[in-house]
């Protein structure tokens, strides 16, 4: 039989992180929330936790865990509120997660131990202003290699064979904007890696290449961050990159395989968005059970009513699908399987149950969960986006359907007389 209990070592970090999220999140977040300030206390205590080195390996300053354990800290984190989850999600799965997949044993050694530990953050720069889903065709971010004096050897084999136009002691020089990056203004920012057009590598089709960018360099300017509708204690920038410069060994991985290496990140990402996205939806049926126990209207408690536990069973129902899709996902992913599929289901189905149990639970609050200050109505305001990052709901579909074989291209149009 295929049993679904946290193993004790998950359930132990299960119980710490619903305690932290209780005792230290929720107090004090609403505040956050309101103000539009990014809760830098909260975030220490994260990283006193270990919850930012939770899949990385001790030698990485790591915890030796694994994606399972980081996705279940998700879910605790965001069943009190997602700004913090998705500070942490986007800190590892798309901040560190690439230089630990595809940095050199140097690059890992220069920027994870901080990273692991929370004592900084790193971000993702893939999405431009004028694009979105269409990353390859949108992207207008360019990286030019220049020359510079030879020095020493080229960055090592996991760049691949040095190329004319990437010899060491020259620089890339970069040019071109991101949108909506998170964590990529922070006071405690280290790095964003940028995806970028590094050449024409068969004269049609662009070479995207991922190369990193250390905050404070010369020619990156970060933007205010976003008025949002929802996440509005988690830090949301705009990049701006003039003759930005940095050295050639800061390319990360090989050169050209930029926009491969995203895409496994983006869908180890999307498993950990579906875990955030389910702490959201069981955060509904928590407040939900909360508010019906006490709250009266003709003389008995609204939790009698049929149509409210109806209600709050349907909430239940599809909190308890996502996780079980979640966890499906992630532990294919653990086994080595193929995961695509499995993570663009798991992305779609909790996002889905984190916007209806949010729509039902601001109904059952009534004039209540229309208030910002209201957990619920923070809920609201932030599962709208679980709807579109990490690949919008429609993407999900059409990732789905490509796996189980169906054509994606559309038939000519016929002529018509």
């Amino acid at each position: 039989m295929i049993g679904f209990q946290l193993e004790p070592e998950h359930e132990e970090l299960r119980k710490t992180v619903a305690a932290f999220a209780r005792e230290v999140v929720a107090p004090v977040i609403g505040d956050y929330y309101e103000r539009d300030a990014f809760p830098y206390p909260v975030i220490a205590g994260m990283g006193q936790l270990g919850l930012f080195g939770l899949p990385f390996p001790e030698a990485c300053g790591g915890m030796g865990g694994d994606t399972f354990a980081l996705g279940v800290a998700l879910e605790e984190l965001a069943r009190v509120d997602s700004s913090v989850a998705i500070t942490l999600e986007a800190a590892v799965c798309l901040g560190a997660m690439p230089l630990y997949l595809y940095g050199t044993e140097k690059q890992r050694m220069s920027w994870l131990p901080d990273l692991c530990s929370g004592a900084r953050l790193a971000a993702f720069g893939l999405t431009e202003p004028g694009g979105g889903t269409d990353i390859p065709g949108g992207i207008r971010t360019r990286a030019r290699p220049e020359k510079g004096p030879v020095n020493g050897p080229a960055n090592g084999p996991a760049n691949g064979p040095a190329k004319e136009d990437g010899k060491a002691g020259g620089e890339w020089v970069i040019d071109g904007s991101k949108a909506f990056i998170t964590n990529a203004g922070t006071d405690i920012t280290s790095l964003v890696t940028v995806l970028a057009i590094t050449g024409n590598a068969d004269g049609r089709h662009k070479e995207l290449s991922s190369i990193i960018v250390p905050a404070g360099t010369p020619g990156l300017t970060v933007g205010q961050r976003y008025s949002k509708v929802g996440w509005c204690a988690s830090d949301t920038r705009e990049l701006s990159f003039a003759d930005c410069r940095v050295p050639q060994d800061h390319l990360l991985g090989e050169r050209g395989r930029g926009y491969a290496q995203f895409l496994r990140i983006l869908d180890e990402g999307r498993v950990a968005i579906a875990a955030l996205a389910t702490g959201l939806a069981q955060g509904c049926v928590d407040e939900s059970l909360r508010y019906a126990a006490e709250r009266e209207a003709f003389g008995r408690h609204i939790g009698q009513f049929q149509a409210i536990r109806f209600t709050i069973a349907n909430m239940e129902a599809r909190a308890h699908t996502a996780r079980l899709a979640w966890y499906d996902a992630a532990a294919r992913m653990l086994a080595g399987q193929p995961v695509k599929k499995a993570a663009a289901i798991a992305k779609l189905t909790a996002s889905d149950a984190a916007m209806a149990n949010a729509r039902d639970a601001t109904q059952i609050f009534g004039g209540y969960g229309f208030m910002n200050e209201s957990p619920v109505g923070r809920f609201y305001r932030d599962a709208k986006i679980l709807e579109i990052g990490e690949g919008t709901s429609e993407v999900q579909r059409m990732i789905i359907a490509r796996e189980l074989g169906l054509e994606d291209q559309a038939p000519p149009l016929t002529r018509r007389h």
